[in-house]
């Protein structure tokens, strides 16, 4: 048995046992992937200041997420083709998450459908929204996430058009693969990821296969997706999904603080900081150099959290203190799920739990609640040139 201590041996885990183009799909940003890069480099050139003689007896790490009670602030990110990554992908993250304590984010590229994971799950998820074309088959999500008991939706604004992804192309990137001669003797080598998603009738988008008239197998889906991603969406859609959805409004793609007062203005109940992991604008900065500035603008107008990098607790400890009121992650959590099944998720949760709890402890706090940017030093690499401030108090 494998002693699973780090994200990193999660990834290492993921990495045997998944096919390639899978792995390569989680693994990558676009074009040159510095964005990717920098997204984790940038938190690791955060500092702490470490604190001694402090009563560190009792800890929370508890916190609120629109409102809800977590066991820690961070929520699992959308992930499309999650149910290629184990079969079933979704299903056994929602349920590690609900278990755990923290909210799941379906994608609306699942492969599960939101109705099978509603049917398989027993506490409310949120629901991830790509807005297309299609504005009939986009009120048809919306309604179909309010009939499985969505909590909140996420709405996606950073993909009008793709980013290009180098690895994707190369490998082909197909759901089911293309039993091409090379992924055949890839999938040989992973027998039982190949048992697993034998024995699952789920194989293809479940949210859009059987939903979209004239789409109902992986030759039209192709046809249909490739057209139907709107490079016209604007600010106006927004108001439009606030009004069909109304409950809980998220905006995951905010980089700048002029559309951060948009979102605000247009409805937000949370914003989410992105760059969608590096895989659309390449040369875009970090997340958690924006992060700052925007805090700075928005105040507590909505909650503020952040996407992009994180593979530790300690990363989500210098997102709260940097101003984030929560995070999300993808990739870390994609890594035990494809490492371990459910059982993965979960120990990727319980590492970052663990890892937010001591490293928060060795900077003198004893509540996730009362952190503020008073626990780093000030940032002197030149990826990080902001200061940051939690909710207004700066770096001691």
């Amino acid at each position: 048995m494998v002693t699973i201590t780090c994200i990193e041996d999660l990834k290492v885990l993921y990495r045997r046992r998944v096919p390639s183009m899978f792995y390569d799909y989680t693994e990558s940003g676009s074009w040159t992937e510095q964005t990717f890069h920098t997204n984790q480099q940038a938190l690791q050139d955060i500092l702490f200041k470490q604190r001694v003689l402090v009563d560190l007896s009792t800890r929370k790490v508890e916190a609120k997420m629109l409102g809800q009670p977590v066991t820690m602030p961070v929520a699992l990110a959308p992930v499309g083709l999650t149910g290629y990554q184990s079969a079933d992908g979704e299903i056994k993250a929602a349920r590690a998450a609900a278990n755990f304590g923290v909210p799941y984010t379906l994608s609306t590229m699942s492969i599960c459908s939101i109705e099978t994971v509603a049917e398989q799950t027993q506490k409310p998820f949120w629901f991830q929204l790509y807005v297309m074309r299609d504005r009939n088959f986009v009120k048809t999500l919306i309604r179909r996430a309010k009939s499985a008991g969505c909590s909140a939706l996420v709405l996606t604004v950073d993909l009008q058009i793709l980013g290009q992804r180098h690895k994707d192309i190369k490998n082909g990137l197909s759901t089911p693969p293309k039993p091409t001669l090379k992924n055949l003797m890839n999938i040989a080598t992973k027998p039982q990821w190949a048992l697993e998603m034998l024995r699952t009738p789920h194989r293809n988008f479940g949210n859009i296969i059987g939903h979209v008239a004239g789409v109902d197998d992986t030759t039209s889906l192709s046809a249909w997706a490739s057209q139907q991603f709107d490079p016209a969406l604007s600010w106006d859609d927004v108001s439009w999904i606030k009004e069909l959805w109304q409950g809980p409004l998220i905006i995951k793609g905010i980089m700048t603080q002029e559309d951060a007062l948009l979102a605000c203005r247009h409805g937000a109940d949370a914003i989410i900081v992105s760059n969608h992991g590096g895989r659309q604008l390449d040369g875009a900065p970090a997340t958690i150099s924006v992060l700052p500035e925007i805090r700075a603008t928005i105040g507590d107008q909505v909650e503020l959290w952040l996407d992009g990098g994180i593979r530790s607790g300690q990363d989500v400890l210098r997102a709260i203190a940097s101003g984030a009121d929560a995070t999300l992650i993808g990739r870390a959590y994609i890594y035990g799920l494809g490492a371990l099944g459910g059982l993965g998720v979960r120990r990727a949760l319980e590492v970052i739990q663990q890892e937010l709890d001591l490293t928060m402890a060795f900077c003198g706090k004893t509540d996730i609640r009362s952190v503020t940017g008073s626990i780093l030093y000030a940032p002197s690499s030149p990826n990080i040139n902001h200061q940051p401030t939690m909710r207004g108090q700066p770096y001691a």
